[in-house]
């Protein structure tokens, strides 16, 4: 696991790639279990698992029921932070965030949550959020796993 400090909060992609069978799941599995437990803090936005069962469902082969009964489950973890609120002022603020940093919007209300909760630490499996300066990225993947992830996946 990294060295860097936490809160940490998970994106879509980390919680998905936790919740497969895929070669490369330790690295996400790992923070993953370690939230559950409380052993690290954790910081988790509703919306990032619901796009974690569309990412198990159309990318990672799971289907509807399985990726719903794993996700559920994940839900039930009493020490994660859940971070619930998607008001009309955090949408704006997640495309200020989107606009000043060039990426997506979805990206942008991670990193604006990342902010309203003082996470030190965004875990995800892209680059995008090292255009953030207000937290670290950790992007758990090296490059030899995320090549080994993109075969699995075009299998």
């Amino acid at each position: 696991m990294s060295e860097l400090d936490g809160p940490y909060l998970f994106d879509v992609g980390v919680i998905a790639l936790a919740h497969t069978d895929a070669p490369v799941r330790d690295a996400a599995l790992e923070y993953v279990q370690a939230g559950i437990l409380g052993e690290i803090d954790v910081v988790v936005p509703n919306p990032a698992v619901i796009g974690a069962h569309n990412v198990l469902t159309t990318y990672y082969g799971r289907s509807n029921a399985e990726a719903s009964r794993l996700l559920q489950n994940f839900l039930d973890a009493k020490r994660i932070h859940w971070h619930d609120e998607i008001t009309h002022t955090v949408v704006r603020n997640a495309f200020s965030q989107a606009s000043d940093a060039n990426v997506g919007g979805w990206d942008g209300y991670y990193a604006g949550v990342a902010i309203e909760e003082g996470v030190n630490t965004v875990l995800t499996i892209d680059d995008d959020f090292e255009r953030f300066d207000a937290f670290e990225t950790e992007v758990i993947l090296s490059s030899d796993q995320f090549r080994e992830l993109n075969q699995y996946l075009s299998r």
